[in-house]
């Protein structure tokens, strides 16, 4: 399985290993990308998450259309809900208090840049590149990438992203406040592991009584 899941102390590390294929997910790497995720949720000793791709070209260019598209169809005929699924693992239907880190390394595109907005702090190396091309296949994000990036940038850039299909590239990225840091390729895994250790220095559960307080305050009025 081309999913690597590595624990080193309290610091957990998910890398999607494809990089033939884009680190695109087929159904048999995303049904692993799920339990990985379950398992990092359930785990005490880890506290922190790291996900990125392998290589220095993809983070992942989303789902693996050869091999998504007969599944789903598939779905569809026996009657279930084709379109319910937690893509990658953490965009739908997954719920942790735990932070998880995005270092992203390359293009992030389609179901690649929606578990990038599953993530809460994300760092890109100056290659990185980020869309939403759907449209251009005629179907529409899935993942979450309709709710998420409108609350992550501005409405109308969020809307030129989704509607054009078109990428941004990591400086324009983090202009827009859709990543924390653009740091060259060679010092990512440096630069990532370096904010999750500051984070790890952090009390582990005010931590995530502050994220579940964040995310769960998002649609409740102020009071």
């Amino acid at each position: 399985m081309a999913i690597d899941y590595v624990k080193k102390g309290r610091l957990a590390y998910v890398t999607i290993n494809r990089p033939e294929a884009m680190n695109a997910l087929d159904p048999a790497h995303y049904d692993e990308m799920v339990r990985v995720w379950a398992d990092f949720r359930d785990d005490d000793e880890v506290w922190i998450a790291i996900l990125t791709g392998a290589g220095d070209k993809s983070f992942s260019a989303g789902a693996d259309l050869k091999t998504l598209i007969p599944r789903m169809s598939s779905l569809a005929r026996a009657g279930e809900d084709a379109g319910n699924w937690n893509f990658g693992g953490i965009t739908r239907g997954f719920q942790t208090w735990k932070p998880i880190i995005a270092a992203v390394n390359g293009y992030a595109l389609a179901g690649g840049m929606e578990m990038v907005l599953g993530c809460d702090l994300r760092i890109a190396a100056e290659n990185a590149k980020f869309g939403t091309a759907e449209v251009k296949w005629g179907i529409m994000c899935g993942a979450g990438g309709t709710q998420r990036l409108p609350r992550a940038i501005p409405m109308v850039k969020a809307m030129e992203i989704l509607l054009t299909g078109e990428p941004i590239d990591a400086q324009e990225a983090y202009r827009l406040g859709l990543v924390n840091k653009v740091v060259p390729q060679a010092q990512l895994m440096e630069e990532t592991e370096k904010l999750a250790n500051l984070l790890l220095e952090r009390g582990p559960l005010a931590l995530r009584a502050t994220k579940q307080a964040v995310l769960q305050g998002l649609d409740r009025p102020l009071n």
